[in-house]
């Protein structure tokens, strides 16, 4: 059952895209609430008006506030967030500032993304590195006993991404970030499709890195992202690439890495994009992630209820834990002819690539997949009308 205190005319109120179509496309890119979105055009507006460098120091205080709200968002201090311009430079940031040798192994889950797979395999090419994958349990969640029973002293890093970009379960992070804690071993979590989605405490998790993106569930711009690294891993980590934002130049021939997270950023960015992803962070606070991640799991199981009942449809979607992200496939018409034809109605969906989760696409038997991915300010009306266009269309 829908709670009634959820204030869904505010939150369609504050969308302006949603009477336009029906947005099923959430996991790909959220539709801009209207704070973000005016944010983001006057900050622009400043910069087109006063310069962009007069902007910045004009308005610094806002600028900062992305590190507050970023804090207040996972639970650490300001200065273990960087900002990034996606989720996928913060994490090859983190991954390659680790001094892999020959032999050395990374643990990781069968969800992880194309682009986190490349990095892996880039460095096993270049390092020598060992990537093992960690097999999944029954119920497709990672297998924490596995994953304990392949922890030894080559192991230097444990990779996990939580949520697959092209399914709906929910991978138990803390349980991994306990397996992480007791072998001391640095734990990196991709946060891309949860963030904004739910509740993510750090320090509850146990997770030493942490990725993530705007564009998704916070309702933020493209372009922007955010990296968290704990301080007591600080020290250990030189990124790859070094600017004089990440290190002072104290002289000609030396320099010195920050002593914060700032250290993976770059200077030059998109300051209008770090401002509106502040209040993007802000704005998903002010609704609290309890009372989004509620909705959306009530909506996304009423999807795929409503999926369950339509001849040909098969819900691909696995997991005692799922969420937003519903994805299946129907016998009568392929993925991407099937999203195509939802177009045309303005329906915005999208097809699940390999590229999106390769290890567990190739261990799966399924035909590819269309993914419906359900904010807070979807309706139980549009999921009916979905559901209708769905039936006629098959």
């Amino acid at each position: 059952m829908i709670r009634p205190d959820f204030d869904l005319p505010r939150a369609r109120r504050e969308t302006r895209g949603c009477e336009q179509q029906i947005h099923f496309n959430n996991a790909g890119a959220s539709l801009p609430p209207v704070p973000v979105a005016d944010a983001l055009y006057g900050y622009l507006y400043d910069e087109e008006v006063y310069g962009g460098y007069e902007v910045m120091a004009r308005r610094s205080a806002e600028l900062d506030n992305f590190y507050a709200a970023s804090a207040r968002l996972l639970n650490c201090s300001a200065d273990e967030i960087a900002f990034t311009d996606s989720a996928t430079r913060g994490w090859n940031s983190a991954f390659y500032a680790f001094n892999f040798q020959p032999g050395d192994r990374v643990l990781a889950g069968s969800a992880e993304y194309g682009s986190n797979l490349v990095a892996m395999l880039h460095q096993a090419k270049r390092q020598g590195v060992e990537i093992v994958w960690v097999p999944d349990d029954a119920s497709g969640q990672i297998d924490i006993r596995a994953l304990e029973n392949l922890v030894d002293a080559r192991v230097k890093l444990i990779c996990l991404t939580q949520i697959p970009s092209g399914g709906g379960l929910v991978h138990p992070a803390a349980a991994v970030g306990k397996v992480a804690k007791s072998a001391k071993i640095p734990y990196l979590l991709d946060a891309c499709q949860l963030l904004g989605q739910r509740p993510l405490d750090v320090e509850e998790v146990g997770c030493d890195l942490l990725c993530g993106t705007g564009r998704k569930f916070l309702r933020g711009p493209r372009g922007t992202g955010l990296l968290y690294v704990r301080k007591t891993l600080l020290e250990q980590l030189e990124p790859h690439q070094l600017n004089h934002h990440a290190a002072e130049l104290l002289s000609v021939e030396r320099y010195q890495l920050r002593m914060d997270a700032k250290r993976f950023e770059s200077w030059e960015r998109s300051y209008a994009g770090q401002l509106a992803l502040g209040v993007a962070i802000d704005y998903a606070l002010g609704w609290g992630l309890e009372a989004i991640g509620e909705r959306i799991r009530l909506i996304a199981d009423n999807l795929r209820q409503k999926l369950s009942g339509i001849d040909g449809i098969t819900v691909a979607d696995q997991g005692p834990d799922l969420c937003g992200i519903v994805t299946f496939y129907a016998a009568q018409l392929p993925a991407d002819q099937l999203q195509h034809q939802l177009a045309l109605r303005h329906i915005n969906t999208s097809t699940v690539p390999f590229s999106a989760n390769p290890i567990s696409s190739q261990q799966s038997r399924h035909p590819a997949l269309l993914r419906a991915s359900l904010h807070y300010y979807n309706t139980i009306e549009e999921i009916e009308r979905f559901a209708i266009e769905l039936k006629q269309l098959l």
